[in-house]
């Protein structure tokens, strides 16, 4: 394929659009409330109604507003309907001739939508996933054939950097510094890898860009691989992700048939070939050397570093690394220019930020805000506030490895260095919203289960600590415990943080730690007086009488 091509594809998806359209989700959410059968409906009534010429119906991605799925909107007239079923057809379109469509709607301009700005999610419940002319008609791989003509491997690396992207699966590594190492590391085979084993419990950002715009990933591989000089890429995914699988073999396939995958794209020396490798569900093989070993057939436990993928990764070649909304900014970023993305944000953190809004609020769903973004703006005014008249009580971000932020710094914007200074993590754009129903205590020891089921068990620390902080916070919540016990959790706590081999450990009493720090008068309130010490309010202990 060459520009021409291209550009001929993007011209004839453009001239066969008609004159009204109609999206309809088809990401995971909405199909499991049967958003395909609402589909069939429409082009069923379409038919019936004779308006094959001038609508068409669309299957699209998510269309973020989750809690309200499955979701129709129709286009140019941005009607936005809601719970949509298949037998809501008809209304629908007889809407379309001018007759009132008297079905619910939600306002496409309130403030869940008009907060956000789309760079990962710029095609998502817009484009058919399951179309690559539908991607290539949105701009798609422009970026890889500009990179690919007009630059050399070192200015592709440089405007990764200049861009100040920091990697979106939770630690935050400027992407651009990991690109330029895995370019100079020496050596004969070098691999790019997608990391979409995303498990933290509530997340589904990067399993709804694979199921929306899984051409973005592989184009952002493509120049991620032609920057560090490798010519084979891994996308790394769960298998409980059955309908994103299901959409990259797809796309992987459309972009072979054109040219866009393999030997020679665009008629350059650069070869590119992506593969998919399917996880069972651990979440330790999310840490980047155990899911080296994993896809080498090895099982998911991790390594000691150094040395780093970028020198030793896959089968001991240098390997880059990087997550799915991570890839997904990279064509957007050669497309607009570095300066266009570093002017998002804040100044130590560019761009945008996915996350999947969910928990006691009104509004759940997938959002994409600007860094620094106070997560006020996110939880009351996109997410509407709590539900029932209940009080915002805390945000638990980054999942297990995060922390929970009390309603008292709600003004905190969301980035990674204010995030860490209150005990959290930007992790990878997990955000559950807790009400004033909620025991915290409760909290801590549902993410010490998690982590404590998931550890591979490789350290000491990790394997013995987690079973025991879990024990302790089971003790407290049973009122069977004391100050002794709790001096012990913190005890535990650090020991578990600063000697675990990998992330999963170091960060597993994140939510512990915070919920100590913050919400400690309830940890309290389900102490016992300790006999033989301090009592938990503070008193003098008692006298110890000997018989």
């Amino acid at each position: 394929m060459i520009l021409h091509d291209l550009l001929q594809i993007k011209e004839t998806e453009l001239a066969g659009r008609k004159k009204i359209t109609l999206r309809c989700c088809m990401a995971a959410g909405c199909m499991s409330s049967d958003s395909k059968g609402v589909k069939q409906q429409l082009e069923n009534a379409v038919t019936a109604a004779g308006l094959q010429d001038e609508v068409e119906v669309r299957g699209v991605g998510c269309m973020k507003l989750c809690c309200e799925g499955p979701l129709v909107q129709a286009d140019p007239q941005r009607a936005l309907y809601v719970k949509v079923t298949p037998e809501n057809a008809p209304a629908i379109i007889a809407g379309l001739k001018g007759d009132a469509a008297n079905l619910p709607q939600t306002d496409p301009d309130a403030a869940f939508f008009k907060h956000q700005l789309g760079i990962v999610l710029a095609n998502s419940g817009v484009i058919d996933p399951e179309r690559i002319e539908s991607y290539i008609a949105a701009d798609g791989y422009q970026a890889l054939h500009e990179v690919l003509n007009e630059a050399t491997p070192k200015d592709a690396v440089e405007t990764m950097v200049k861009s100040g992207l920091r990697g979106r699966g939770g630690a935050g590594f400027p992407t651009g510094l990991k690109w330029g190492t895995v370019a100079k590391s020496s050596g004969a085979k070098k691999y790019v890898i997608c990391n979409a084993d995303e498990g933290d419990p509530g997340a589904f950002m990067d399993r709804s860009v694979l199921e929306s715009d899984p051409h973005c990933v592989l184009e952002g591989m493509a120049i991620a691989a032609y920057a560090v000089g490798a010519d084979q890429g891994f996308i790394y995914v769960r298998a409980e992700y059955p309908l994103a699988i299901s959409r990259l073999q797809i796309a992987i396939k459309q972009a072979k048939q054109y040219g866009l995958l393999g030997a020679g794209i665009f008629e350059s020396p650069f070869n590119f070939n992506v593969d998919l490798r399917i996880g069972a569900g651990a979440f330790v093989c999310g840490e980047e050397t155990a899911l080296m070993a994993s896809v080498e057939g090895k099982r998911g436990t991790p390594r000691p570093r150094p040395p780093f993928p970028a020198e030793s990764g896959l089968w001991g070649c240098p390997t880059l690394i990087n997550n799915v909304e991570t890839f997904a900014n990279v064509p957007p970023i050669y497309r607009k220019g570095a300066e266009w993305f570093a002017s998002i944000g804040t100044e130590k953190s560019k761009g945008t930020k996915v996350f999947a809004l969910a928990g006691n609020i009104k509004n759940t769903g997938l959002i994409e805000v600007p860094m620094g973004t106070p997560l006020r703006t996110i939880v009351q005014e996109m997410g509407g506030g709590a539900p029932g008249g209940a009080q915002i009580k805390a945000v638990q971000t980054g999942g297990p490895s995060g922390g929970c932020i009390p309603a008292q710094h709600l003004d905190t914007p969301v980035d990674y260095e204010s995030l860490t200074k209150l005990g959290s993590i930007m992790g990878s754009g997990g955000m559950i919203v807790m009400d004033d129903r909620t025991n915290m205590v409760d909290v801590a020891r549902f993410f010490m289960e998690f982590c404590m089921d998931e550890s591979c068990g490789k350290c000491i620390p990790c394997r013995a600590g987690t079973v025991q902080m879990h024990n302790l916070l089971d003790k407290i919540l049973k009122r069977q415990a004391t100050q002794r016990d709790l001096a012990k959790l913190e005890e535990l706590c650090d020991m578990v943080k600063n000697t675990s081999l990998c992330g999963l450990g170091q960060t597993a009493p994140n939510p512990t730690l915070s919920t100590l720090r913050f919400f400690r008068n309830e940890y309290a309130e389900l102490l016992q007086p300790d006999k033989y010490g301090p009592r938990a309010n503070g008193e003098a202990k008692p006298e110890v009488v000997a018989k």
